[in-house]
């Protein structure tokens, strides 16, 4: 019973840690793709890739804060020394980073065309499908995290 619990506490600092991490990533992939078509001309369409550098710049700040957020709330430090660890994460990381940037295309591109009236804010296709792209990684990006690198 006490790992059932602890187990669905962990679940749910993980839901938390990875909502705050969501909120700045979604939060910086906002300003960055205000502002970095301003600066780069090529931003909103590079070469059939919407926002790329957009893209990579927000999801650098999630997946740094939600390093930390992991370290401190989520997870109990593994049998890995501190170096490895972070060289693993990182590395899951990037390959999420990878997938997150692939659905984004897929959604953009195919899926999300319109905005979405939430009454207080309104969702464009871009922001929906950053939304969306993050959902999806982020149940491979537990089991991952949990199961190698936060093993114990």
């Amino acid at each position: 019973m006490k790992e059932l619990i602890l187990r669905q506490k962990q679940i749910l600092f993980f839901i938390v840690a990875g909502g705050l991490s969501a909120v700045i990533e979604i939060g910086s992939f906002k300003i960055f793709s205000m502002y970095l078509p301003n600066i780069i001309s090529n931003e909103q369409n590079f070469h059939g890739i919407h926002y790329p550098l957009s893209n990579i710049l927000s999801t650098c700040c999630g997946i740094i804060s939600n390093y930390f957020l992991s370290i401190w709330f989520v997870f109990e430090r593994g049998k890995h020394s501190k170096r490895r660890e972070f060289a693993y994460f990182m590395i899951v990381s990037f390959i999420s980073t990878l997938l997150s940037l692939g659905f984004f295309q897929i959604f953009y591109s195919f899926v999300f065309k319109d905005n979405i009236n939430l009454i207080v804010y309104t969702l464009s296709p871009e922001m929906i499908s950053k939304i969306a792209a993050i959902l999806l990684v982020s149940i491979l990006n537990y089991s991952i995290k949990k199961k190698i690198i936060f093993n114990g």
